[in-house]
C-alpha cells in the first residue's frame, strides 16, 4: 500500500477511536489483559493480594475490556489482508548473515525487551507516541524522538546481520 494513504488511513483510525471511545490506541495493554487473566485463573488468591493485578479485578473479567477486542481485531486484520493479497505463509525474512535460528532469536527477545519497556513506560510506541503525538503531548514527542533515536543507535550494530 501507498505509506502515505496508509498513513492517512492509520490517522482516521485514530481519530475514530478518540470519537468512539475517548481514548487512543495501544496494543500493550490488550497483551497485559489477557496475562492479568491467565494470572488470575491460575493462581486467583495471588492475583487478588497483588497490587498490580487486583486493580484489574473490579467486578467484570479483565478479558471483557476494549482492548482484547483490540489487539484480536488487529491480528485478525492482518491475517485477512494477508489471505486477500496472496501474502499468507510461513517464512522467516533474514540478511545473508544470518541463520533463521539467530533470526527468530533476536525476533523473540527484543519482542520481550519492547513488552517489558512498554509495560515500565506505561505504553508501547501505538499509545505513547502514536496516540499522545496525536494530542500533541510533549511526552508523546518525546516517546517518539527516544524510538527513532535508540532504534537509529541500535541498527548501527546490527547492520550487518542484514547487507
Amino acid at each position: 500500500m501507498n505509506p502515505y494513504l496508509a498513513g492517512f488511513l492509520l490517522g482516521l483510525v485514530l481519530l475514530s477511536a478518540y470519537m468512539i471511545s475517548g481514548r487512543g490506541l495501544g496494543a500493550s495493554g490488550s497483551a497485559r489483559q489477557v496475562l492479568v487473566t491467565a494470572v488470575g485463573s491460575v493462581a486467583p488468591a495471588y492475583a487478588g493480594n497483588s497490587a498490580f493485578y487486583s486493580d484489574f479485578f473490579s467486578g467484570s473479567s479483565p478479558m471483557m475490556s476494549w482492548l482484547v477486542f483490540l489487539g484480536a481485531g488487529v491480528v485478525l486484520g492482518g491475517f485477512f489482508s494477508g489471505a486477500i493479497s496472496g501474502r499468507l505463509g510461513f517464512k522467516v525474512e533474514r540478511g545473508p548473515r544470518i541463520t533463521v535460528r539467530t533470526r527468530l532469536l533476536f525476533a523473540l527477545s527484543g519482542g520481550l525487551l519492547f513488552g517489558l519497556g512498554a509495560q515500565f513506560g506505561r505504553g508501547c510506541t501505538s499509545g505513547a507516541a502514536l496516540s499522545g503525538l496525536a494530542v500533541m503531548s510533549a511526552g508523546g514527542i518525546l516517546t517518539m524522538m527516544a524510538i527513532f533515536g535508540t532504534g537509529y543507535l541500535i541498527a548501527y550494530f546490527f547492520k550487518k546481520l542484514w547487507v
